[in-house]
């Protein structure tokens, strides 16, 4: 059983910054990409950034320059640094793994989401 928990979100208004983090955990054999979306209701859920699991990253053009997604392969963590956020950065934001795991048929490799945290940017 693979599990992904966030953690960070919140309320806060334009400029501010906020820090979103993401623990797997579970039988991890391996993680290779991980990524953290966004999604608005009545929208679909739109990638923010990735990073593969030797450290390279790509963020969605609306937020290169204010957004880091780093990543802890030792911890299995995923975080997502958010600097100047505007009103448009609010949604629901999800992280993202590829792992592979133990299971009763061997190794396999499935895409796990987490639960969602809110982020609000609202003055």
């Amino acid at each position: 059983q693979v599990q992904l928990v966030e953690s960070g979100g919140g309320l806060v208004q334009p400029g501010e910054s906020l820090r979103l983090s993401c623990v797997v955990s579970g039988t991890i054999i391996t993680i290779d990409g991980m990524g953290w979306y966004r999604q608005v209701p009545g929208k679909q859920r739109d990638l923010v950034a990735t990073i593969t699991s030797g450290g390279s990253a790509n963020y969605a053009d609306s937020v290169k320059g204010r957004f880091t997604i780093s990543r802890d392969n030792a911890k299995n963590t995923v975080a997502l640094q958010m600097n100047s956020l505007q009103p448009g950065d609010t949604a629901v934001y999800y992280c993202n793994a590829g792992v592979y795991a133990l299971s009763p048929t061997g190794r396999t490799r499935r895409e796990y989401w987490g639960q969602g945290t809110q982020v609000t940017v609202d003055s």
